[in-house]
């Protein structure tokens, strides 16, 4: 069989099993399995695949088959500019959440050693994104999870940089003023549990849901970033689509300036609040 044959039936392997990206999935393993690029997938398709790397793609499919995430599949994720390894310590790092790094850099730019906190860092990828993209900036990331924790440390050491990661509840703990806040805190309804896709059975229950409305955490967060943030300090959230801007208006009537900003798909995903100058 070809390697192009192989490409060909992993991906409607895939769809039969009602994986949401077939195609993309089967590519992306493919490519571990043989330890080909993608330049290569291209020049090198008509050529027979090795027994072994086809024997390693099959074992990889029956595992997607699975829906086991294929984060959890590969040996790394190219994220935000960092390399992050992902397993069910914490929850995979999401495309959408890329934007949230971008806003946060923006919200950053003209402010010299900014002092961030990243709240529930889980694998890292806020904290080391920042991190990377502005190295003078003083991170501290936290997380409730030790295992989550622990996963974070040793994404910080694989992109060789340096972020202090603190076990605690949101902001507790952390010393101030910071200059922003940033988190993509849980934030689905607990009515969503039942209707997830099965590949989220394997992020930690921990890191998805806040509460009947999927706001809890988010209330919870600000009330600290409120007395954490120095005046005119930015709060940076990622939320559900559905509630982004209820929350937006709750932050406005609490005394910030908060807006809502849009995913690359159009869904207002993102709160951009800045706490007042007389307190919030």
């Amino acid at each position: 069989m070809t390697i192009r044959d192989l490409l060909h039936t992993g991906a409607a392997h895939l769809a039969a099993a009602g994986v949401p990206s077939p195609e993309v999935d089967a590519r992306e393993l493919l490519l571990f399995a043989l330890s080909l690029s993608p330049t290569a997938l291209l020049t090198r398709g008509q050529e027979d695949a090795p027994a072994s790397g086809a024997e390693r793609y099959a074992a990889l499919l029956a595992q997607r088959a699975q829906r086991i995430p294929l984060q959890h599949l590969l040996p790394e994720l190219e994220w935000g500019g960092v390399r992050l390894r992902c397993d069910g310590r914490a929850l995979v790092p999401r495309p959408e959440t890329e934007w949230l790094l971008h806003l946060t850099l923006e919200a950053l730019r003209g402010t010299s050693a900014p002092r961030v906190a990243d709240v529930g860092t889980g694998t890292g990828a806020l904290a080391l994104g920042l991190k990377a993209a502005r190295p003078d900036a003083h991170v501290r990331a936290t997380d409730l999870s030790p295992e989550a924790l622990s996963l974070a440390r040793e994404n910080a050491a694989l992109n060789g940089l340096e972020v202090e990661f603190l076990e605690a509840d949101l902001l507790t703990g952390v010393p101030g003023p910071l200059d922003l806040v940033v988190s993509n805190p849980p934030y689905l309804p607990d009515a969503d549990r039942a209707g997830v896709q099965p590949e989220v059975g394997h992020d930690p229950v921990l890191a998805l849901y806040g509460g009947p409305d999927g706001l809890d955490i988010a209330r919870r967060l600000a009330a600290q970033a409120a007395g954490g943030l120095k005046a005119g300090g930015w709060l940076l959230l990622e939320l559900d689509p559905r509630n982004a801007a209820t929350f937006a208006q709750e932050l406005r009537r609490l005394g910030w300036s908060a807006d809502t900003a849009p995913d690359l798909t159009g869904r207002e995903r993102f709160v951009l609040a800045q706490r007042p100058h007389s307190g919030a």
